[in-house]
């Protein structure tokens, strides 16, 4: 395969768009072992593909433009050939600020040897080798490497690499273009659909607000499974008992409030709408974990957030959350992201370590993607992680990490009926590995549903605060209404026939298809 444009040896082009996230990697190198005096960093070596002599850079001639022109490395003779101009624009990059979240090194000192730093850190060093020093993947001299810049003023890439240990430091390119062929592999399969399918008409009924106002509410309730009280919104039609209830779970570091979209617009057409916050990964503990107060999300979280919503449940059906009477027995869940899992996990899909132990650190693997890093510090308690609830009888999965997380035919034990959602340009959760391979892989579709959304991204099939511009919204009413009025036929069984209409779900903005592979048998040679 061809190499990128971008990736051939012609310094302005290549240079901005990929060497910001490759030098920030450079933290992850290890620290000095005890008893060694730190020695500073001191030349960059990059090797491009198709070019057997490496650039050097040393680091000493990126403070300003005179240091450079008067240097001897490599990339101070190309400086000079080009009169100044490759100088210019590497002095630039090298010297320009990072805009980092307030006491970013404070939280990193706190995540030092957590299952997700790991696999962030795991994920990104193969791009980077130092001389001499053993990659840290405990995070230790990433946490350090911050702490020093911070404290110069604050935190540029040159600055950065002067306080990391080491002589030379190697940026391999070459393996910068496998990275970024494999994603663009990930995500043809996507492409492929669009070009072949019709997108499904938008109903105007289904995208409109509905007829009655919507009542929010603050939600507080002691639960069992923590420390503290789970919180949360709940949204009732004004005027008119729920005819059903649905329940909506955030990603991780998010909050209820980015949700609201959804639940508005399905309260405004009668149903009873809950947005718990989920303590152990919301956008608050985000906060602390970066003040330095606490550390990331603990692997347990896979399990204590489904036990969120049934505790919810529980609360609904004896009122203690002072609603009135809510249709709990029949309920359907909505989840983005880490939330998308916490709804398969409701509809009996049990996570299991099998797939994690195989696929975790192989970096040659054809269809790692980012979302790997979250599913792989799942590994020591995914298979304590079932929490099914009878009581839930759909769910509608956006944006789900589901490769490693669930062995093949896992979804045989689900109960409820999903439809997966996923957005052609999603790089954190790419449609080919993580949405349309788990459908390849099983024997018997079961009536579940997948759904790709044309140039969706990882973060804008999030439906934000309003109604009337929440994405997704006729699909999530549709489905609500569909399930609900299935009643037990709506439960997954062979042969089923799909629940969603072949149109009316549609958006008006952002286009939609439907992707459920036509065969039922498993593909041959997935893993």
């Amino acid at each position: 395969m061809a190499h990128p444009t971008w990736l051939t040896p012609r310094l302005p082009r290549w240079n901005r768009p990929l060497l910001p996230q490759i030098l920030a990697v450079l933290a992850t190198a290890g620290g000095v072992a005890a008893g060694q005096p730190a020695v500073a960093l001191e030349e960059l070596e990059l090797r491009l593909p198709l070019v057997n002599t490496p650039l050097v850079v040393k680091l000493a001639e990126l403070g300003n433009g005179q240091s450079l022109l008067a240097g001897s490395s490599d990339l101070a003779e190309l400086d000079r050939a080009t009169d100044g101009a490759i100088g210019r624009m590497v002095l630039q990059l090298f010297n320009h600020p990072i805009a980092l979240p307030s006491g970013v090194s404070r939280g990193l000192a706190g995540a030092v040897g957590s299952p997700l730093l790991h696999e962030a850190l795991l994920a990104t060093t193969a791009l980077v080798k130092i001389d001499g020093i053993p990659t840290d993947l405990s995070g230790e001299a990433l946490s350090e490497a911050l702490s020093t810049s911070e404290q110069e003023g604050s935190v540029t890439l040159l600055n950065l690499l002067r306080a990391m240990p080491g002589t030379r430091a190697s940026v391999d390119l070459g393996r910068a273009a496998f990275v970024l062929n494999r994603l663009q592999r990930q995500q043809q399969p996507a492409a492929d659909l669009l070009a072949r399918r019709q997108r499904v008409a938008a109903d105007p009924e289904a995208n409109r607000i509905g007829p009655y106002a919507v009542n929010r509410r603050q939600l507080q309730l002691a639960v069992r499974h923590r420390s503290q009280p789970l919180r949360g919104v709940a949204l009732l039609p004004q005027g008119k008992l729920p005819i059903g209830l649905v329940v909506i779970s955030h990603g991780l570091w998010d909050a209820p409030v980015n949700f609201e979209g959804w639940g508005q617009h399905l309260a405004s057409h009668g149903y009873a709408v809950l947005l718990p916050e989920h303590p152990g990964s919301d956008s608050a503990q985000q906060a602390a974990m970066l003040s330095g107060a606490i550390p990331p999300p603990a692997p347990e979280e896979l399990g204590l957030r489904p036990l969120d919503i049934s505790a919810l449940l529980d609360a609904v059906a004896e009122d203690r959350l002072g609603l009135g009477a809510l249709p709990s027995e029949r309920t359907v869940v909505l989840g983005h992201s880490w939330g998308a899992i916490t709804a398969m996990q409701l509809a009996g899909l049990k996570p299991s370590a099998g797939r994690l132990q195989r696929h975790c650190g192989n970096l040659d693997d054809p269809e790692l993607n980012v979302s790997w890093i979250l599913q792989c510090s799942f590994l020591q308690t995914a298979n304590e992680a079932a929490v099914a609830d009878q009581r839930v009888r759909g769910v509608v999965a956006v944006s789900p990490p589901l490769r490693l997380l669930f062995e093949h035919g896992a979804s045989e034990s689900m109960h409820a009926r999903a439809v997966v959602v996923s957005g052609s340009k999603d790089w954190v959760v790419p449609f080919g590995p993580e949405a349309l391979h788990p459908f390849l892989a099983v024997s018997e579709i079961r009536g579940h549903q997948l759904v790709l959304a044309d140039g969706g991204t990882h973060f804008n099939l999030r439906p934000g605060a309003a109604a009337d511009e929440a994405v997704l919204r006729a699909l999530m009413l549709t489905w609500v209404r569909q399930v609900l009025a299935a009643g037990d036929t709506a439960r997954p069984a062979t042969g089923a026939p799909p629940l969603l209409p072949p149109s009316g779900w549609g958006d008006p903005d952002r286009p939609l298809i439907e992707a459920t592979p036509a065969r039922t048998a498993a593909a041959p040679g997935q893993p």
